[in-house]
């Protein structure tokens, strides 16, 4: 019977019970593709058998669009700083390798990424998803993986892509203090440092004391990696912050501390609000369709004009201040 170590990709899997009994089965590895192992039962024979129909019969990967989506995610994805976005773009990964990794590059073409988009009732989703492989795409380019031009090169978005409008809420002085006013005190804080620092919740939460040096806030994105400094001495909120976690138990390092001393976690200040809106919206209905995340809408609200809001969003452009964050311009009566 030949040799287990002479065939790459069979896992074996030994399991022992309490009383010495021992099960040993047998898959064929699917690590690297997104899918799951291949059970290949616990019969070594039927196994191996199994593994040779696998092994020799499975399309092959080289001069295909899933000999990229291998090298990118091990080379390349786990070089991004943002923790986030690996995970977004792994997401991404695992929807489209099933449908496009085993095409070859010429096979792609524009017609097939639309009905792609089409296909996928998560519309904004499949954009993400597209976008992704553009960027497998012209990265296997340089790599000398194909030398075919992205097949929607030369497009603009609004001619193939799916239509997104942006979400179109306003967090009102009154919506914002009825939450406010039936928050607890970890949840206000977290409100305070994110509506005058204009910050992601991921960005807030993982604030540490550190960060306040020589009366200012140095804080980075972790989303882009883009760094701002705030003056504490202009803000009304950030002084009283830092004094009052100064006082708090916590050993650790972070800005956020419930009173026992522990470091507030994503879902901690999540369930908080969820309550707090659910009290605020019996007063205010209009509380009902506000999500933690609008506290960074809130900051935008709140700056004098939209420079000042694209630049304490940090964002690339005003175009995407005024379409995301911002509302209407505020317009004086000609008469």
């Amino acid at each position: 019977m030949p040799k287990i170590s002479k065939h790459p990709k069979l896992r074996v899997h030994v399991k022992r019970g309490k009383s010495g009994q021992v099960w040993t089965s047998y898959s064929y590895d699917m690590r690297g593709t997104g899918e799951k192992d291949i059970p290949l039962g616990r019969d070594l024979a039927a196994a191996l058998k199994k593994w040779d129909e696998l092994h020799n019969e499975r399309p092959r990967t080289a001069g295909t669009l899933e000999e990229a989506f291998r090298r990118w995610e091990s080379e390349v994805l786990p070089n991004y700083d943002s923790d986030e976005t690996r995970r977004g773009y792994a997401k991404n990964l695992r929807k489209i390798r099933p449908v496009m990794g085993a095409a070859t590059w010429d096979a792609v073409t524009l017609p097939d990424l639309k009905e792609y988009l089409r296909k996928r009732t998560g519309k904004t989703q499949a954009n993400r998803e597209v976008s992704l492989l553009s960027v497998i795409w012209n990265w296997a380019r340089t790599e000398g993986l194909t030398d075919l031009p992205w097949p929607a090169h030369g497009m603009t978005r609004s001619k193939w892509k799916n239509a997104e409008s942006a979400r179109d809420v306003e967090v009102s002085d009154e919506a914002f203090d009825a939450i406010y006013k039936h928050a607890d005190e970890i949840l206000r804080d977290a409100m305070d440092l994110a509506t005058a620092t204009g910050l992601r919740v991921k960005d807030v939460l993982g604030m540490l004391m550190t960060d306040f040096r020589q009366d200012e806030l140095r804080a980075k994105a972790g989303k882009t990696g883009k760094r701002a400094t705030f003056p504490l001495a202009q803000s009304d909120v950030l002084p009283r912050l830092i004094e009052k976690r100064k006082t708090s138990k916590a050993l650790h390092l972070y800005m956020l501390t419930d009173p026992s001393g522990r470091r507030v976690t994503y879902r901690m200040l999540n369930d908080r609000f969820v309550k707090a809106r659910a009290a605020a919206a019996k007063e205010l209905p209009e509380c009902t369709g506000l999500v933690l995340r609008d506290m960074r809408k809130r900051a935008a609200q709140l700056a004098e004009d939209l420079d000042e809001a694209s630049k304490l969003l940090q964002h690339s452009s005003k175009a995407v201040t005024r379409k995301h964050y911002r509302g209407g311009d505020k317009l004086r009566p000609v008469r």
